[in-house]
């Protein structure tokens, strides 16, 4: 976004953060802040395939405030297949799972706001306020699991978008997906900002007993009012925390990821949440840098001029120092992690505090000799 690009040149100038938040402001590109009430992203730019882009713009007939709010709207997705596979050499999966497609969590730095953009919407609020649903996960799982020659590996669940987000109340998408990973003994490793995990607690408690699940809890901040704005409707950290702790109670495997790290806001942080999710039972921990990539850049940029303008300097120099000078860097081995000294600062740091707690001295293992996938595959045609 062009508004967007020059008023960061402007935040670095000698008009400082006031006047990149007023050029944005008299762009029209920023809505209205009672549209997005508890919304993440501040604008909601056109996709990049796009041939077009909408702007907002009073023309004299003062109706502005007449736009509705922006509401959560669900539609049903039907693929052709759910399990997507991935050649990553910096991801420890390389299958994976999503139910839904956006997230009403509206964390505003998520890496996966671009692929909006692949169905003609904004990765900005349309990401967190259209979403889609694939009620036929747990079918086309059975499906593609029960097919000759499938060679089982752990699936990965939450890499994208969040599979406990607040709409899988209703859709229970994820617990059919899990019912079906259960019967076919396949081991799944699942990632979640969502307490609403604990509901699942009876299949993940009996999958764990066979040694065919576990669970990590994002956990971004301690602090309720950087998290609110940041994840504005993810669980609360304290609930997160809780859910770590029921989890573990109940036998299950659970890790936090400390993710992302935004320096100059939560990258104070990290010894306290690894010492917060190990008092709960936490065994391993893992983090990730802040990803910027594609529309991501100009969503964060907007929000942190909105709720951090005293520190929007410090904090973009800070990312660019562990990109090359740049706000995202896409190379393997270095996008999660960064580089440069900053970035080795926060990776001694993390490992410093995580060896002191005692994290990550064993790796949960997760067994594939259960699978019987074939097995379950004769007894369905046995009863035709």
């Amino acid at each position: 976004m062009e508004q967007i690009v020059r008023a960061d040149i402007a935040a670095f100038g000698s008009g400082r953060s006031e006047m990149a938040n007023a050029m944005i402001e008299e762009s029209g590109v920023r809505i209205d802040g009672e549209r997005r009430r508890g919304r993440g992203a501040g604008v909601n730019p056109s996709g990049r395939f796009e041939p077009v882009s909408r702007h907002v713009f009073d023309d004299g007939w003062e109706s502005l405030e007449e736009l509705p709010p922006f509401k959560t709207e669900v539609q049903v997705e039907r693929p052709r297949t759910i399990i997507t596979r991935n050649t990553s050499p910096d991801i420890s999966f390389d299958r994976s799972i999503n139910p839904y497609r956006g997230c009403e969590h509206g964390c505003v730095y998520c890496f996966a706001r671009p692929t909006h953009s692949f169905m003609g919407l904004s990765p900005g609020l349309d990401f967190e306020s259209k979403l889609f649903a694939k009620p036929d996960a747990a079918r086309l799982l059975e499906k593609e699991l029960s097919k000759e020659g499938y060679q089982p590996r752990t699936i990965a669940i939450g890499t994208n978008t969040d599979p406990y987000q607040p709409i899988e109340k209703k859709y229970r998408i994820m617990r059919e997906v899990l019912e079906v990973l259960e019967a076919f003994g396949h081991p799944v490793g699942i990632v979640t900002k969502s307490a609403l995990v604990t509901r699942d607690i009876d299949i993940l408690a009996r999958m764990a007993e066979r040694g065919l699940a576990k669970v990590a809890l994002s956990v971004t901040s301690l602090d309720r009012m950087l998290a609110r704005t940041m994840e504005p409707r993810a669980s609360t950290p304290t609930k997160r925390l809780e859910a770590l702790r029921m989890l573990n109670d109940a036998g299950i495997p659970v890790s936090v990821m400390v993710a992302p790290i935004v320096p100059g806001l939560n990258d104070h942080e990290i010894e306290r949440i690894l010492d917060s999710a190990a008092s709960v039972g936490a065994r391993e921990a893992g983090y990730v840098i802040l990803r910027l990539p594609l529309e991501v850049s100009p969503i964060f940029k907007d929000w942190l001029l909105r709720h951090y303008p005293d520190r929007y300097r410090h904090v973009m120099s800070l990312i660019r120092s562990m990109r090359d000078g740049k706000d995202y860097d896409s190379e393997w081995g270095k996008r999660m992690k960064g580089s440069g000294p900053y970035a080795w600062q926060i990776g001694r740091r993390f490992e410093i505090a995580a060896k002191k707690l005692g994290l990550n001295q064993e790796r949960t293992r997760l067994r594939t000799d259960l699978f019987k996938g074939t097995e379950k595959r004769t007894e369905q045609l046995m009863l035709l």
